[in-house]
């Protein structure tokens, strides 16, 4: 079973525009959706509006909300990422997430298509086209 930790600005693309296609995400059979409480509160910051404060709770529901993780320097390697980001990845890490599914081609680009930390890290059309 594949296990999707969904980055930060999945989760706004889905709230922000309900017909985007990032939401077909949440109508696959046999997926478990994760995130962090770190992720939340970046989208929740930047929701301005009452329905789409209400479409992420109706989101939020099939999404399994953990704490966020970050990673000792250590445990890194030679992963380079801005320290805004490794709250994601330590968390998808941590979580045991199968895929880190992110559309942030400017910081994880380099990673997409590589396995770091034990986690896929893929752009959601990517993995949709994978699956479907």
């Amino acid at each position: 079973m594949d296990r999707l930790f969904l980055d930060s600005n999945v989760l706004f693309s889905a709230v922000y525009r309900p017909e985007a296609g990032v939401v077909r995400l949440w109508r696959i059979p046999g997926v478990e959706l994760l995130t962090s409480t770190f992720a939340l509160e970046e989208i929740r910051r930047n929701l301005a509006e009452e329905d789409q404060r209400k479409r992420l709770g109706g989101l939020l529901e099939q999404v399994q909300v953990g704490e966020a993780l970050m990673l000792p320097p250590e445990r890194r390697g030679e992963i380079v990422l801005p320290e805004k980001d490794w709250p994601i990845l330590g968390s998808a890490a941590v979580s045991g997430a199968s895929h880190l599914i992110t559309g942030d081609l400017r910081h994880f680009g380099p990673y997409f298509g590589q396995e770091v930390l034990g986690v896929l890290i893929t752009r959601p059309a990517d993995y949709l086209k994978s699956r479907l």
